[in-house]
C-alpha cells in the first residue's frame, strides 16, 4: 500500500524522507512525498517557496495537488531540486502549494489522503524546528514547518510526527530539542545513508547532509551557513524519534496562529508578529544584497590559502567538520559555484572529503578520531 511522507520544511526534508522510508520499508519506492519547492537562495535566486504556476511539466493528482516528475522544470529565473531528486530517488513527489495557507496545504493533504488510501502519514522534520515556540533566538526558519504543522493537525486521518537528527538544523540546542523527543523510531546507519549518497553529492542541504555524516559514524563539531553556527555531531544525530502531534501544536505558536490563514501573506504578518519576522522577508533582502556582488573567480591560487585561513582560526574554536554550502560563503562565491568549489577542493585534497561533509581536521587526523 502507499504511504504518504510530509517532508515538513522542504529541500533536505525531502530527502531525508526518501531515507527514512527506505530504511522502514525497502526500497519499492511506494511512498508519495509531499514537499515544499523551497531551496532557500542557494539554489533558488528568487525568495520564497514556488507555487505550481512556476513549474513546466507538471502532472495532475488530484485537484490542487500537482507531482514533479523528473522531466518537471522550473520556469526561469526560478530553481528547484525537485526534478532531480524525482530523476533519482523511485518515491513520487508532490508539491505543497503554501500560497493558499495552511487551509490549503490541509485541503492538498485530505485530497491525497482520499485519493491514495495511504497506510501510514508520517510529518518528518530534520533537526526539530518544528517544535520551537517561536521566540527562541537561534530559530531562523519557522514558517515552513508551522504551517505544514498546522495543517497535518487538521487533516481527516491520523499523522505521526517524526524528528529525525534532532539539533542538526542549528535551530533549537541539542538538549532542548532531546528534551521533547518521545519513543526512538530508527537510528539510521551508514547502509542507510548510502542509499541517498548519490544525492546528497549534489543536493545543498546541510541539516540532512550532516545526518548521513553522523549515519556514518562522524563525530565531531560542524559550522554550517551564514553565521558560522557550531553544530555538534553526536549519537543522537542518526536517530528519528516520535513527539506527539497534539503537543507539538500546543508548543508551536506560529503555527496555532495561522491555522485558519487562506493565504501564504496572512502566514507571513502571523510570523513577523510571533516570532519578530518573516524568513521570507530575510531572503528578499538577501537576494537584493547578492544581486550587486561582483562574481569572484575560482582560482585554486587564491582558494586555497583562504581555505586555510578559515581552517586554522575555525580549529582554534573545536571545529571539525564544515559544509560546501558554508564554504562557499566563507570564500565569498556564488551559488553557482559552489558544485565547482566542491569539485576543486576534493580533488586537491581528497582526504579532506568525508562525504558529504569537508574535514577541517589537521593532516594527521581522520575525521573518526574526534
Amino acid at each position: 500500500m502507499t504511504r504518504l511522507i510530509v517532508a515538513a520544511g522542504g529541500g533536505g526534508d525531502a530527502v531525508a524522507a526518501a531515507m527514512l522510508d527506505a530504511a522502514l520499508y525497502g526500497d519499492d519506492g511506494q511512498a508519495v512525498i509531499l514537499t515544499y519547492a523551497w531551496d532557500r537562495l542557494l539554489v533558488d535566486p528568487v525568495p520564497g517557496p514556488r507555487a505550481p504556476s512556476d513549474f513546466t511539466g507538471l502532472s495532475p493528482l488530484t485537484t490542487s495537488v500537482r507531482s514533479v516528475p523528473a522531466a518537471a522544470r522550473p520556469i526561469a529565473p526560478a530553481g528547484s531540486t525537485l526534478p532531480q531528486l524525482a530523476a533519482e530517488l523511485p518515491h513520487t513527489f508532490a508539491l505543497i502549494d503554501p500560497h493558499h495557507g495552511a487551509e490549503g496545504i490541509t485541503r492538498q493533504l485530505n485530497e491525497l489522503i482520499g485519493l491514495l488510501a495511504p497506510s501510514s502519514i508520517d510529518l518528518l522534520d530534520v533537526g526539530g524546528d518544528i517544535l520551537a515556540r517561536g521566540d527562541e533566538p537561534t530559530l531562523k526558519s519557522p514558517l515552513a514547518d508551522a504551517l505544514t504543522l498546522g495543517a497535518c493537525c487538521q487533516v481527516n486521518a491520523p499523522v505521526r510526527l517524526l524528528v529525525a537528527g534532532p539539533g542538526l538544523d542549528g535551530e533549537l540546542p541539542l538538549d532542548e530539542v532531546r528534551s521533547l523527543l518521545g519513543p526512538l523510531i530508527h537510528t539510521f546507519n551508514a547502509e542507510d545513508a548510502e542509499r541517498v549518497s548519490s544525492v546528497l553529492e549534489w543536493h545543498p542541504s546541510e541539516a540532512t547532509g550532516m545526518l548521513a555524516a553522523t549515519a556514518r559514524g562522524t563525530r565531531g563539531i560542524c559550522q554550517v551557513r551564514d553565521a558560522g553556527l557550531p553544530i555538534p555531531l553526536t549519537d543522537a544525530g542518526p536517530t528519528v524519534h516520535e513527539v506527539d502531534l497534539d503537543d507539538a501544536l500546543n508548543r508551536n505558536q506560529l503555527a496555532r496562529a495561522i491555522l485558519k490563514t487562506t493565504t501564504l501573506d496572512q502566514a507571513e504578518a502571523h510570523s513577523r508578529e510571533i516570532c519578530g519576522y518573516s524568513e521570507i522577508d530575510y531572503e528578499r533582502n538577501k537576494a537584493a544584497w547578492l544581486k550587486d556582488q561582483p562574481a569572484v573567480e575560482l582560482d585554486p591560487g587564491t582558494v586555497l590559502p583562504q581555505l586555510d585561513e578559515f581552517e586554522n582560526e575555525a580549529r582554534s574554536r573545536g571545529v571539525t567538520h564544515t559544509t560546501f554550502r558554508h564554504l562557499t560563503e566563507v570564500l565569498n562565491l556564488n551559488g553557482n559555484q559552489r558544485d565547482e568549489l566542491r569539485q576543486m577542493l576534493i580533488s586537491s585534497r581528497p582526504e579532506k572529503y568525508y562525504a558529504p561533509l569537508w574535514s577541517i581536521l589537521s593532516a594527521c587526523l581522520v575525521p573518526g578520531d574526534v
